[in-house]
């Protein structure tokens, strides 16, 4: 079966969904690691005083906890864009570099942030 066909940008995820899926993926990458390197921690050092589990849980909670939200914030920042990312490379392949005034930059982002506050006041 193939897959359904996407229509314009109604489609996209929202920020927050973006967020979301960054902090999933970043609580699993950080479980992952928090077992190799706590495992191998314990193995190489000794379990200490609290335990086995306990000890494990630590490494592997702490390393989720900064995983997701670095992973979070990352997606977000990557993903913020107002075209799909394929017409994007295309566009900034054709125009010539153009570094941007501090007051324009400014500018896209309140227009940015109130097409957001838009969007959020038509879904509720």
């Amino acid at each position: 079966m193939p897959p359904p066909v996407r229509h314009g940008h109604g489609d996209e995820p929202s920020i927050w969904q973006k967020m979301k899926m960054g902090a999933l993926m970043g609580g699993g990458v950080g479980l992952t690691i928090g077992f190799i390197f706590g495992s191998y921690s314990i193995l190489r050092g000794g379990a200490g005083p609290r335990g086995f589990l306990a000890t494990l849980s630590q490494y592997m909670l702490s390393s989720a906890a900064t995983f997701s939200f670095f992973l979070a914030i990352g997606s977000v920042i990557r993903n913020d864009s107002l075209l799909p990312p394929h017409i994007e490379a295309a566009r900034l392949q054709m125009l010539p570099p153009i570094v941007r005034a501090r007051a324009e930059g400014a500018t896209l982002i309140h227009a940015r942030w109130a097409e957001e506050r838009q969007k959020i006041r038509v879904q509720a």
